[in-house]
């Protein structure tokens, strides 16, 4: 394999490869704003300048080949002092407002000046002055002056979203980005540009002014919007979800997320307006809000339930997993279902919206439908549906879903004399139920998820629940670790008295002298590699923060 020297270092490269992917493989920075390993080289921000030994001038390392025997140098004199006149070049007319720019604390501009900016401007005229907050979209805000004319925006919508809405516009200094007439930026990937902007110039709407980086707390985790499982993190302020961002996964979701998964996965976590806060249990008195349900406390509600258990046989007791819970949640429901309760009346409601796309949105809406099926849980059908109707089944035990997905809705709720539910969130058809119990998030919890390509991925607490479990050693970073801040949303409090469904059925269980003997996730994790064949051998730590594929050899179709 031919080799070329990068810092006195031998580096291999395959045909091709050029400077700057040969250094990122070997862990070499070399700055850059332009390039993006998933997009075409541009060529335009000069910042990756280096020299190259015998070239008349300098080369740029995005677009330069590597060929064999070459010898490049990123930090000699040379490289150093064109790097500094590009940067006085790009912050000619950049505006100084670092202290109102949502990017700041991670801004490649601001990273980069300090690193490699002389310090100083000779540029004394007045900068030039472009528009400011311009909606390029429903999730998107642009601020013209701040714009490097990087067009990694530009290029991503083109060659990863398909669907080309940004151009440059004007020449020199004047230039800009704008729209094609009559369009917007609203295709389903947009805010990714977010992200890819390596300045303050593309904002989110959504998240704008509402907290600065240094604040949050940064956890792992993936998206719960679709069956794809998107690799994310979690940033929280004062135990409050502030926003989504994108994770590298290459196996999953690349560098990607769609604007669903970042909106609409989150927000109910925060809504206090509507989240389950304490256990909830029916009242003869129908004079009592909330169609007869009152707050009672847990050891009450177990009680209400475990009583109501008694009166019915276990082939009149239906119990419906959620593809929306963890393995963990569901296995211990199924544990309950068939070993104390003595039925295998246990399925879950499929969710398919649409077709899938070509990039990452998958038709299935459910995160964990995969891994109900290695778990021997099976999509429910007409005929489970009938005995609702028949009213076979008496009493419903559902956690973490709804029947209000389910054709005939109205009918099966009438056909239930007892619905014991776990919910993190009130709908339309919970105050319905005989007990209700709160139920943790999945940002409030430990667990795992199996996407629609066989791979089990897990996630993490990022905000606390008053019953919050946290496995030794884990704890929310801020990404200003570098800087030695280390923020922790986790020390502002709780704000829901919610627990993880596996807790609350394990603590019904014990009740019945049947203990499970689970004292935290990655227990129940233990029992279910120790159970499932397809799980053999794995556990949290094998997981790890990319997933793990479940090594069978007949895959699961969802």
């Amino acid at each position: 394999m031919p080799t070329f020297f990068l810092n006195g270092k031998e580096l291999e490269f395959k045909q091709g490869e050029t400077i700057i992917e040969v250094a990122q493989r070997a862990g070499i920075e070399i700055p850059h704003f332009c390039w993006h390993p998933s997009l075409s080289v541009s060529g335009n921000c000069r910042i990756c300048l280096v020299e190259v030994e015998k070239a008349p001038k300098g080369m740029i390392a995005c677009a330069t080949q590597a060929t064999d025997g070459m010898v490049v140098h990123s930090d000699s004199p040379k490289a150093v002092h064109m790097r500094n006149a590009v940067m006085e070049f790009l912050l000619i007319n950049h505006p100084l407002d670092c202290p109102i720019c949502d990017e700041a604390g991670e801004c490649k501009l601001q990273d980069y000046a300090y690193k490699y900016s002389i310090g100083k401007s000779r540029f004394d005229e007045t900068k030039n002055h472009k528009d400011k907050r311009i909606e390029l979209g429903p999730n998107v805000m642009f601020d013209q002056e701040r714009c490097i004319s990087c067009s990694r925006c530009i290029r991503f919508c083109e060659e990863v979203a398909g669907d080309p809405q940004l151009t440059f516009v004007s020449r020199g200094e004047h230039v800009t980005i704008e729209t094609f007439p009559g369009k917007q930026l609203d295709n389903p990937y947009a805010m990714n540009v977010i992200e890819l902007c390596p300045v303050g110039a593309l904002t989110s709407r959504d998240f704008r002014f509402r907290a600065r980086v240094w604040d949050m707390s940064r956890t792992e985790s993936i998206c719960t919007g679709c069956a794809r499982g998107c690799n994310m993190d979690i940033w929280a302020r004062n135990n409050e979800i502030m926003r989504l961002t994108p994770r590298e996964n290459m196996d999953v979701n690349q560098y990607w997320m769609c604007d669903h998964g970042r909106l609409d996965t989150f927000k109910y976590v925060n809504d206090e307006a509507t989240r389950v806060n304490s256990p909830m249990m029916r009242s003869d008195d129908i004079s009592i809000d909330n169609d007869g349900l009152t707050s009672c406390d847990w050891d009450d509600a177990v009680s209400r339930v475990l009583s109501e258990l008694k009166n019915y046989k276990a082939d009149e007791i239906a119990f419906i997993a959620s593809p929306f819970s963890t393995l963990e949640d569901n296995f211990v429901l199924k544990r309950f279902a068939n070993e104390i309760v003595g039925t295998k009346n246990i399925v879950y409601i499929p969710l398919i919206e649409g077709k899938d796309d070509k990039l990452l949105l998958r038709a299935d809406k459910t995160p964990n439908a995969a891994g109900l099926r290695y778990l021997g849980i099976k999509p429910i059908d007409t005929k489970f549906i009938n005995k609702f109707l028949r009213k076979e089944f008496k009493m419903l035990y559902m956690i973490n879903d709804s029947l209000g997905r389910l054709e005939k809705t109205d009918e099966i709720a009438k056909a239930i004399e007892v619905g014991i539910l776990h919910l993190s969130n009130f709908g339309e058809q919970s105050k319905k139920a005989t007990v209700i119990f709160p139920s943790s998030t999945y940002a409030e919890i430990n667990g795992t998820f199996v996407n629609f390509q066989n791979r089990i991925q897990r996630i993490r607490p990022a905000v606390a629940s008053l019953e919050q479990e946290r496995l030794p050693g884990e704890f929310a970073v801020s990404r200003l670790d570098k800087f030695g801040a280390q923020n922790d949303s986790w020390t502002k409090g709780t704000r829901f008295n919610a627990r993880p469904v596996w807790k609350v059925i394990s603590q019904m269980a014990k009740v019945l002298g049947n203990d499970f003997g689970y004292e935290n996730t990655e227990e129940v994790f233990d029992d279910i590699a120790s159970k499932v064949p397809e799980f053999y051998g794995m556990n949290y730590e094998s997981i790890g923060t990319q997933g793990s594929l479940i090594g069978q050899t007949e895959k699961v179709t969802v």
